[in-house]
């Protein structure tokens, strides 16, 4: 099995077990434990030490874990949109590439979609009025 592979299997299958509510649980538990032993240990920093590492050793691990699993869950979900729109005949096609554009461009044409959100809702606004208006007619 290829390193990439591996890491990928190990990846997904750490980030579903440290996901799970028995691992969340098992955490309380130690640090409940840690605290506990305080006074046994009267609070020295021997002590505080051993939570501190743990702590910090665990976040940066799981910082590498949480990027890879993220990367692989966004490159699917930009997968998935290009394909609907791909596949939809009056959709922008050049939307598909959208992660690579410069932020010149990006800014050109989200101000686009928000003039045609805004066109909707005003489009949208004289369509109920218009309906408003029917019923106050119909009532007279």
């Amino acid at each position: 099995m290829k390193a990439r592979n591996l890491f990928n299997t190990i990846a997904k299958k750490a980030a579903a077990a440290t996901g799970s509510p028995w691992t969340f649980l098992a955490a309380v538990a130690i640090v409940v434990v840690w605290g506990i032993s305080g006074p046994v240990f009267g609070f020295n920093d021997t002590w505080q030490l051993v939570i501190n590492t743990g702590t910090t050793i665990i976040t940066f691990l799981m910082v590498f874990l949480i990027q890879h699993t993220q990367n692989a869950d966004t490159a699917a979900m930009q997968i998935k949109l290009d394909e609907l729109i791909r596949a939809t005949a009056e959709a922008n096609n050049e939307l598909l590439d959208l992660e690579e554009l410069d932020e010149e461009r990006l800014e050109e044409i989200r101000r686009e979609y928000e003039q045609m959100a805004r066109e909707a809702g005003d489009a949208l606004a004289r369509v109920r009025a218009c309906h408003v208006a029917r019923r106050d007619d119909e009532a007279v």
